[in-house]
């Protein structure tokens, strides 16, 4: 008898163990959902038609400021004209005007008209591991958020973004598996503190999100839309491909792969400087290239104007050229 008490308290105590693991997660979550939803808010993008506003889109926007700067994603309100009404979770409802957009990195700051607003906190999206707990928030309904918990599937992805002729790759993109609903785009992708660590962009697959990081260069980008309205970039010229070094190459600089050139824009700092196609870039300004991610991550508004060495393989020889990128006009 006593050997079958023993047999089912033995079976009693995983059970146990997995209820109080379920009661943490669960605990995590709510909390985080309970600190954070506040700062979420419902969009209902507007633009200016002939018999007055019509509605075009929805989406999620996070609290930046307590005077009313939202985030939320470039693709949610680009387009001529565009406002709309912004709702909160404690049921109120504001008009709101896009300050500035950057289609480049999928990043819009708008103003709502109010304040008291509850921001959310900014975390820092280098230290995400992968397998460590995020909670996408958003909020399609207005009144109540839409919460999903989840893993950090994938680190380091990039996804393509273009605004007219120009394309460039978003860097460091979150891959999660907490599902993303409809209109949660633009909304909060935080960690188990409730910190910010993403802003909700696009589905990857069934069961997959994506969501472009908070960090450095996500911060400076949040700055210059707030402060101007707008973000610049420097350009010079060129497309291209990643492309194995030859042999001797690969002893030169101590790594296997450069960037080839495919294209020279006429007229571009590129070509005034003598860049070709085919030519094989290995350096520029000191720092190794390897892709065109790397080159992309060099034209910030800081290199505008400013001398840019370039190292470059053309054939057997080795040459070194001096750009002068020029501001992107997109």
């Amino acid at each position: 008898m006593s050997a079958t008490i023993e047999h089912e308290h033995e079976h009693d105590e995983p059970e146990t163990g997995e209820g109080e693991a379920l009661d943490a997660y669960s605990r995590v979550v709510v909390g985080v959902a309970e600190r954070v939803s506040p700062s979420v808010g419902n969009l209902r993008v507007m633009r200016r038609g002939r018999g007055g506003r019509v509605p075009v889109g929805a989406g999620s926007a996070v609290a930046l400021t307590p005077d009313g700067f939202l985030l939320t994603s470039a693709h949610v309100v680009s387009g001529p004209g565009r406002g709309g009404r912004a709702t909160f979770v404690d049921g109120r409802e504001l008009s709101f005007s896009v300050v500035g957009l950057d289609r480049l990195s999928d990043l819009a700051v708008l103003r709502a008209d109010g304040d008291a607003l509850a921001p959310v906190t900014l975390g820092e999206a280098e230290r995400l591991r992968v397998g460590q707990l995020v909670v996408a928030i958003g909020n399609p309904n207005g009144f109540a958020g839409s919460v999903t918990a989840g893993v950090v599937s994938a680190l380091g992805r990039s996804l393509p973004a273009r605004s007219g002729r120009t394309f460039r790759y978003i860097d460091n993109v979150i891959q999660t598996d907490a599902a993303l609903n409809p209109g949660n785009s633009g909304g909060a992708l935080v960690d188990s503190r409730g910190h910010l660590v993403g802003i909700n962009t696009a589905v990857a697959g069934v069961g997959l999100g994506l969501a472009v990081p908070m960090n450095d260069a996500t911060r400076q980008i949040v700055g210059a839309l707030m402060r101007d309205g707008r973000v610049r970039r420097a350009y010079i010229g060129i497309a291209g491909g990643p492309r194995p070094l030859p042999p001797q190459a690969r002893i030169r600089v101590g790594r296997d792969s450069g960037l080839e050139v495919v294209e020279v824009v006429e007229g571009s700092p590129a070509q005034r400087a003598g860049v070709r196609p085919e030519d094989l870039i290995v350096e520029m300004g000191g720092r190794p290239i390897r892709r065109a991610d790397d080159i992309q991550r060099l034209m910030n508004e800081a290199a505008i104007g400013q001398p840019l060495p370039v190292g470059l393989l053309r054939g057997e020889r080795w040459l070194e050229l001096e750009l002068r990128p020029i501001e992107l006009v997109e």
